[in-house]
């Protein structure tokens, strides 16, 4: 009978969840090597993508490698129903969505956890770029080491239970040197390029999953400014983000135009200077919580993944939403998007912004 402990390890088919299994076996585990299936069996890999055809069997491959049991979960119909359907209501209703966000809250920390404990494991383990923190009043999530791999924005989701079960093996790690265990130890990903793209978005073409999906929310309607004149005409409010300057069809005006804001209801692009851009306040919806929400809290929150942390007051509010009063403006403050709490490296919590961004903005 085997007497070590059990980890589960969710096995992507990249470099970081494959050495993320090496450093579990390695310590001493009985380690359970578990890929999601998320699309038809016959999908071929594209540059970018994860859990498709070629690396179901990397991460087959991989285990073989470190003898370690692996399964393959299909997952296509919860992935389906949970990530991409959210993915294309979210830009019906106007916003801008983040799939990696709803596919760590809802399938890989959630179904996957299940199936984890269902198997007996003490912990599951993934390649995540971010660290658990083992504290007296219990687990703290908080950035990884290397700043340019950080993923704790994605997981701001991650509830306390979840994280106490969580293990984040390479997040005190650099990748130059996730990718040297993986040469040393002769595994076939240590040299795979990193996924990139949003995996179910072919060719990065978003608008052919929504039409597909959700073909009404590509209804024509009309580009006006800020005082509701009429500017111009556009094929549907899912081409375009809060922000964009490109592929408007607007020209000949004294300066540069913006989405300001998206009108779902009434199909409309509203756009302006900008300056028009500027967000001081911000209104989130559905808000977790990874610290003790008080009163109002001095902290530095990230409105996108890739922005630098910006000073703010979070103040929560009732119904699981909070006020963020920022300490200076940002632009392009996306309602769909998360807006994440820090205080240094620790992640406090966070939660979804709200259209009530982009009307500040205006």
């Amino acid at each position: 009978m085997n007497t070590k402990p059990r980890i589960v390890v969710a096995m992507s088919g990249g470099v970081d969840s494959s050495v993320a299994a090496a450093l579990m076996a390695r310590a001493g585990f009985d380690v359970v090597g578990i890929t999601l299936q998320l699309y038809p069996g016959d999908t071929p890999a594209k540059k970018g993508s994860c859990c498709a055809g070629q690396d179901i069997y990397d991460a087959k491959t991989v285990a073989a490698k470190l003898g370690i049991a692996h399964y393959v979960l299909d997952y296509e119909s919860r992935f389906r129903e949970k990530v991409i359907a959210d993915f294309a209501d979210t830009y019906a209703r106007g916003e801008t969505p983040i799939p990696c966000v709803r596919c760590n809250e809802r399938v890989k920390f959630a179904d996957l956890l299940d199936t984890a404990r269902e198997l007996g494991a003490d912990a599951l383990a993934t390649g995540h770029y971010v660290r658990r923190v083992e504290t007296a009043t219990g687990a703290q999530l908080h950035a990884a080491n290397e700043a340019a791999r950080d993923q704790s924005y994605f997981l701001f989701a991650t509830t306390q239970a979840q994280l106490d079960y969580l293990r984040f093996p390479v997040g005190d790690m650099d990748k130059a040197d996730v990718r040297a265990i993986a040469a040393e130890l002769g595994l076939v990903t240590a040299d795979k390029p990193d996924s990139q793209d949003i995996c179910f978005v072919p060719e990065g073409r978003y608008t052919r999953v929504i039409d597909r999906l959700r073909p009404d929310a590509a209804r024509p309607g009309e580009i006006v400014n800020l005082d509701g004149a009429v500017l111009g005409r556009h094929d549907g409010i899912t081409n375009f983000t809060v922000g964009q300057r490109k592929g408007l069809g607007l020209s000949g005006n004294e300066e540069s135009l913006f989405v300001i804001r998206l009108d779902a209801a009434k199909a409309r692009v509203v756009v302006g200077p900008r300056a028009a851009l500027a967000s001081s306040s911000i209104t989130l919806r559905d808000v977790n919580w990874l610290a003790p929400a008080a009163r109002s809290m001095e902290c530095s929150v990230k409105v996108r993944s890739m922005r630098p942390p910006v000073a703010a007051t979070v103040t929560p509010l009732a119904g699981g939403a909070a006020r963020v009063d920022l300490a200076m403006p940002e632009d392009a403050v996306a309602p769909g998007q998360a807006c994440v709490f820090y205080d240094g490296s620790r992640v406090l919590g966070g939660g979804w912004i709200g259209a009530g961004a982009a009307a500040a903005a205006a």
